[in-house]
């Protein structure tokens, strides 16, 4: 074997994970090796995902704002209009600037780099183009593909996954979005706004199970005065591609009642899982779960010595931050050093309007682990900033532990949602109290007032300005 072929590191997948573990790798003196099977780095997140649908969001939301400037005095003459090839184009530009940004990057910090698919030979060869490299570390990051249901086709033009639905050449007169988790409301809120009769069909009997039952229940509420239908406790059985739509048929669980119903465009939207395809597993000792998941130690090690695996190729949220922070962690470990990743500090966030953000436990969880609390709701309809602005809805609530006051979550559904869990997640992994929240100067008029007087309600039950 040449050496020119051997690496200090080799990693399969290029991104948020790999290509993070890659740069921090070479960064820290390594010889390192990423191998994509895209023409382009940042994996589904800066392809297909994240990147694209939040730009979509962002232009959907500003098309649909424009509409109401006239409450604000801002009189526009004329219809506004809609230009959704130029929307797309503005969405493709940022996905250029960002992808081509990584590979700045790699080429900034010697990260060398093969596009296409890479199959490990056996634990230590790893064969990608007819070429083979070998290493005595390397690292899994493949992410993971969206989650099929059976009778459901997906063809990527009728019957589309998230990737379809970040493409439509025209906005479908009528959608139907099956699974009523983050994805599926994200872009279903997207066409809702640009002019789509939005019906959403999910299994169980409340939006995305893993948000907290009071904001899930004003975020229910909210989408569905936007216009967005849903039909929940539903099962879709299977859809029928009739005259350029889709039938779908679908069973009301509660009425045990079947339906059938035609939409222009179906999306489905229930999941991803790891993706797993043409690695060569087979050629090593590696142990995988029963949901499908790579079996890793606390240093990210699979089974077999020497190959790791991060992102979604493992058990956790399935996140694109969490791959970035188990990215840069696994590359300090390698070289001796041991930073962890602190799983009860990882946030979550839905992109819709209100955004909903959270991070630690929902007071389900709470009760049900017999956890002693206390706990603190403001509404954003009591903050300065937000009546300025007319960004009333939603709330901060804040879960504390009663016999020490430690911060233990929060809970977020209003504007700028996002940005507002970062101030949370930094607190509880300070291990600061709500007194301390309560106690800290913040701006004003901002929204952020409002995790100060959440904080407050938690620690005494009193507040200021509620």
């Amino acid at each position: 074997m040449n050496n020119e072929n051997k690496y200090d590191l080799i990693v399969i997948g290029g991104g948020p994970g790999g290509y993070v573990a890659s740069i921090r790798a070479a960064q820290l003196g390594l010889k390192v090796l990423c191998i994509e099977k895209r023409k382009t780095f940042g994996g589904t997140c800066l392809n297909v995902g994240c990147i694209p649908s939040k730009t979509l969001l962002h232009s959907s939301h500003l098309f649909e704002q424009s509409k109401k400037l006239s409450s604000f005095g801002i009189n526009i003459s004329g219809e506004v209009l809609l230009d959704l090839e130029k929307m797309m184009q503005n969405k493709y530009n940022a996905i250029d600037k960002l992808t081509s940004g990584i590979a700045g990057l790699f080429k900034k910090n010697k990260v060398e780099h093969e596009i296409g698919e890479g199959k490990f030979l056996n634990k230590n060869m790893i064969e990608v183009n007819n070429k083979k490299f070998t290493s005595d570390k390397v690292l899994i990051a493949t992410g993971s593909e969206p989650t099929t249901i059976p009778n459901i086709n997906i063809d990527e033009d009728n019957i589309v996954s998230s990737t379809g639905a970040l493409d439509f050449k025209k906005v479908p007169e009528k959608l139907a979005v099956i699974g009523g988790g983050y994805i599926g409301l994200e872009l279903g809120s997207v066409w809702n706004r640009l002019g789509s009769e939005v019906t959403v069909l999910e299994f169980t009997d409340a939006l995305v199970p893993s948000m907290d039952l009071d904001v899930a229940k004003i975020f229910h509420n909210t989408l569905e005065k936007q216009g967005i239908k849903f039909l929940l406790s539903t099962k879709v059985e299977n859809a029928k591609i009739k005259n350029g739509n889709v039938e779908l048929e679908y069973v009301d669980l509660k009425k045990d009642s079947i339906k059938k119903y035609s939409f222009n465009k179906v999306l489905v939207a229930v999941g991803r899982k790891p993706y797993l395809k043409n690695l060569g597993l087979e050629n090593t000792n590696i142990e995988v779960n029963n949901n499908g998941t790579i079996k890793v130690d606390k240093n990210f090690e699979t089974s077999t010595s020497g190959i790791y695996a991060i992102g979604d190729v493992i058990d956790g949220p399935m996140l694109a931050h969490k791959a970035f922070s188990e990215g840069h962690v696994f590359a300090e470990n390698i070289l001796g050093k041991y930073p962890e990743v602190n799983y009860n500090c990882i946030p979550a966030v839905v992109y819709t309007e209100p955004e909903v953000a959270w991070v630690g436990p929902t007071e389900k969880d709470l009760i049900k682990n017999n956890t002693p609390y206390k706990k603190g709701i403001f509404p954003f309809s009591a903050n300065a900033r937000g009546k300025t602005t007319g960004e009333t809805i939603g709330s901060i609530k804040f879960l504390s532990h009663k016999k020490n006051d430690k911060i233990i979550a929060v809970h977020i559904i209003g504007a700028h949602a996002g940005e507002l869990i970062g101030q949370a997640v930094a607190a509880i992994e300070a291990g600061l109290c709500s007194e301390d929240i309560a106690l800290i100067c913040h701006a004003h008029p901002t929204l952020s007032e409002s995790m100060k007087e959440a904080a407050s309600l938690s620690f005494s039950g009193k507040t200021l300005h509620f």
